[in-house]
C-alpha cells in the first residue's frame, strides 16, 4: 500500500483528476468536478515542486475541501432583486399607480380592471370611469383616491 501512495506521481494526479471529471458527465452533480480539479491542482503542483506522497495527499484533502464553499459560492443563483422587485409581491407592484375605475365604487366598494384581471377596490364614492390612485394594499383588496 505504501508504495502505491510512493508511486503517486505527477501522471498518477492528473489521470486521476481527469476520470473525476469525466465520471462527472455520466453522474452529474457537480460533486466529483472538484474533487477532480483538487487532483489536477495536486498533479500540475508536482509537475513545479518535488513534494512527499504525504504532503501531495494533504494538499489534495485541503483542495476538495475549499473546494466546497468555492463551489456554493459559484453555484449560488445570482439573486438580482432590482430587475423583478415585486415578484410574489403583485399588489405592492400596484401602489402609487393610477387605473380608471370600471365598476362605481359604492358604499366603499368598486372594480378596477388591471390588464385582464379585475380587482376589488374601496375608496369613497366615486363614479365609473374616474382616473384613481391605489394609495394601500391589503391582500387582494386596494384602497384607492381620487387621481
Amino acid at each position: 500500500m505504501t508504495d502505491m501512495l510512493v508511486s503517486l506521481g505527477t501522471w498518477n494526479w492528473l489521470i486521476f483528476g481527469f476520470i473525476l471529471m469525466a465520471l462527472e458527465v455520466l453522474a452529474p452533480g457537480v460533486f466529483l468536478f472538484w474533487l477532480g480539479l483538487a487532483a489536477l491542482l495536486v498533479g500540475l503542483i508536482s509537475f513545479g515542486l518535488v513534494v512527499s506522497w504525504q504532503i501531495q495527499l494533504v494538499m489534495f484533502a485541503i483542495f476538495a475541501a475549499a473546494a466546497v464553499p468555492v463551489w456554493r459560492r459559484l453555484a449560488r443563483p445570482k439573486s438580482d432583486a432590482s430587475a423583478s422587485p415585486f415578484l410574489n409581491k403583485r399588489t405592492e407592484a400596484l401602489l402609487g399607480r393610477e387605473f380608471t375605475l370600471e365598476k362605481p365604487i359604492i358604499d366603499g366598494n368598486g372594480t378596477v380592471r388591471i390588464g385582464d384581471t379585475v380587482w376589488r377596490v374601496a375608496g369613497p364614492d366615486t363614479p365609473a370611469g374616474t382616473r384613481v390612485k391605489v394609495v394601500q394594499v391589503d391582500g387582494a383588496n386596494l384602497t384607492v383616491a381620487a387621481a
